[in-house]
């Protein structure tokens, strides 16, 4: 689980814009990109090449 304080500052590293948390699979999702970030033992990884298309 991501804290609710590094939530507030993370943004899409592809438009800067906000991400939201989703538990299942554990990650964090940009609606703009419809991008999802993984979450790897409790750390985002907010590579554009990492993230898998929505």
């Amino acid at each position: 689980m991501i804290k609710k304080e590094l939530l507030d500052i993370l943004a899409c590293p592809k438009c800067k814009g906000g991400v939201r948390y989703e538990e299942q699979p554990e990650s964090l999702v940009c609606s703009a990109c419809a991008l999802r970030y993984p979450v790897r033992d409790d750390i985002p990884v907010m590579l554009i090449d990492e993230a898998q298309k929505l």
